[in-house]
């Protein structure tokens, strides 16, 4: 494992006024990563104040073990899957919180780590689990989902265009040789679109696969449910998101809280008679400033959306 690296949290200012609502209780953080905002939420807490981290990644734990040690009994860091939240807080004695954070996506270090297969941009064994200990990885999925499901992958999880054709040739190349390594699936991918679109092409491929072995996106939407119930009337949600699927599940989810919609069949209609349980604060999602998107690359794409609990 690599050392530690501190990284600047994402929309670190934003985050702390839209979440802290008083500086003592209960606040946590759902997606630990290196400890930035968990450390900043520290900082503005009173001495009685605490945090609880969640994080799917033991490196992560690891991470920010040493990068809150200072905080002594006030940290408690929890390895699982925010999916959980509910069962890991009630085995803790915990039913009530007074603010969370979901920072989503994958971290600096995951991509970086060339033994996790994140990145596109080396050669390494595809995996891109965010838990190591998990049974699915990527290559399980390029090398025995069919042809259909990974058609389907690429277009619903990453809106790719060639989503079919790019299938077809992974089926094509396997039927002879396992497809072992981020490099291999570059190379078939760079066959069906060429140079031009290439990157953006890449980003939105991985981006899928990584959903899909995650399941991340069935993760946030049990997660968000259950952080609403936890929170205290008054308490606040924080949800930065880093792509369209994210963040149009955290804004129909604050809509559907907020009474504003319901699901009917497969839409989303008004709707005046249910029980509202937050109150929205963010009518659009705020973005970085152009200095923050300029110091840290990774804040460019992403969304800030906050709800407060009724």
């Amino acid at each position: 494992m690599r050392p530690v690296s501190y990284h600047t949290p994402v929309l670190r200012e934003e985050v702390l006024t839209w979440l802290i609502t008083s500086t003592d209780g209960i606040y946590v953080d759902a997606t630990l990563g290196g400890g930035g905002h968990a450390e900043s939420i520290l900082q503005r807490l009173n001495p009685t104040g605490v945090l609880v981290g969640f994080d799917a990644d033991p490196d992560a734990i690891q991470f920010a073990a040493t990068r809150l040690s200072s905080f002594g009994e006030r940290v408690t860091l929890v390895h699982d899957n925010f999916r959980n939240i509910s069962a890991a807080l009630a085995q803790r004695g915990i039913d009530h919180i007074s603010g969370i954070v979901f920072d989503l996506g994958v971290s600096s270090y995951q991509i970086d780590e060339p033994s996790r297969g994140f990145s596109f941009r080396g050669d390494d064994r595809l995996d891109m689990r965010m838990d190591p200990a998990q049974a699915l990885d990527a290559r399980a999925v390029i090398n025995q989902y069919e042809e259909a499901e990974l058609a389907d992958i690429f277009w619903q999880y990453g809106e790719e265009r060639a989503s079919r054709s790019i299938a077809r040739t992974i089926v094509r190349q396997r039927s002879g040789t396992a497809v072992e390594t981020t490099g291999e699936l570059v190379a078939l991918i760079k066959s069906v679109v060429g140079e031009r679109f290439l990157i953006k092409t890449l980003a939105r491929i991985f981006q899928a696969l990584r959903i899909e072995v995650n399941r991340e996106l069935e993760s946030l939407q049990g997660a968000l449910g259950q952080a609403v119930s936890l929170l205290n009337p008054g308490a606040r949600v924080v949800v930065i998101s880093y792509h369209s699927l994210e963040d149009r599940i955290v804004k129909e989810t604050f809509k559907r809280d907020a009474a504003l919609i319901r699901p009917s069949g497969n839409k989303l209609v008004p709707d005046t008679e249910l029980v509202p349980r937050l109150r929205i604060l963010t009518k659009k999602p705020l973005e970085a400033t152009i200095e923050e998107s300029r110091l840290n690359p990774r804040s460019r794409s992403a969304k800030l959306r906050a709800a407060e609990k009724i």
